[in-house]
């Protein structure tokens, strides 16, 4: 696909159910502008899929969707295999649906954990501690430091994109001169999502959650979880969200230990 052509993989997205941000497709294609793809037959759009290349080291696949119609054909195992190939010898990341995941597998891909998504209606906090300070302030060195402790490789284009685009919010508490916590809160095609949300512990990510639901003014929100780290789980229940779905995390290989116990929301399923 061109750039301008991922708002399709985005529509599809968004009529799966998966509820994208509005802002999405513009921020996705700044990682890896070739790592998307759509497979035509008689000319109309059959199947898409994407595989951004991070780094040298690691890829994300995603945006995997066939045309309800054309399922049980195979043409979704060419555009899978395109998108495998485009990633090299990278290591590939995933978040799959958990009734797909023995075909995953037989691409040599392995359970890492699950992540859950929780949604729910909340209030908008009445106020949040005065600490808390524009994601836009904090130095984009620091903010990429302390991205690297959660996710497998360094995306500091992506992170600029994310956090300059229209509609995204985002805060953060920084503590001895690092980002203590932070995050970002979207508008998407039903409510908001909050993602990435990462915090040294649960009362960081809890006054950073706060903040970012005095921006958005309240109403539905989606926080996807993973659910190994318990006090994540518990945040997003203490906040009346309730589970909306699961995706299973997987991995082709090894990649850098992650301090998952600081991921309170993850970025993107899509983009990982």
């Amino acid at each position: 696909m061109r750039p301008d052509e991922i708002s399709t993989a985005v529509d599809w997205a968004a009529a799966e159910g998966w509820n994208p941000g509005l802002g999405d497709a513009t921020c996705f294609a700044s990682v890896d502008p070739e790592g998307f793809w759509i497979a035509e037959l008689d000319g109309a759009p059959a199947a898409t899929v994407s595989c951004v290349n991070y780094d040298a080291s690691f890829s994300f696949l995603g945006f995997y969707i066939v045309r309800e119609d054309l399922r049980g054909r195979g043409y979704g195992l060419r555009i899978w295999n395109a998108a495998i190939a485009h990633a090299g010898t990278r290591v590939i990341g995933l978040d799959g649906v958990t009734a797909q995941q023995d075909n995953y597998r037989k691409s040599g891909f392995q359970f890492a954990y699950a992540n859950v998504r929780y949604g729910g209606t909340v209030a908008a906090p009445a106020a949040w501690r005065p600490e808390i300070i524009a994601l836009s302030d904090v130095p984009i060195a620091a903010l990429e430091a302390d991205d690297a402790t959660v996710f497998p490789a360094r995306r500091t284009a992506f992170l600029r994109t994310w956090i300059g685009a229209a509609g995204h919010a985002g805060c953060a508490l920084m503590r001895d001169g690092r980002p203590a916590g932070w995050g970002v809160i979207r508008p998407c095609r039903r409510g908001f999502k909050i993602g990435p949300l990462v915090a040294d512990d649960r009362a960081t990510a809890e006054a950073v959650l706060s903040a970012l639901l005095a921006k958005a003014g309240g109403g539905e929100i989606f926080l996807d979880v993973p659910d190994i780290n318990r006090d994540a789980v518990a945040l997003a229940q203490d906040f009346g969200l309730a589970p909306v779905f699961e995706t299973a995390r997987m991995y082709t290989g090894a990649i850098p230990p992650l301090r998952l116990e600081r991921v309170f929301g993850v970025t993107s399923f899509e983009l990982g």
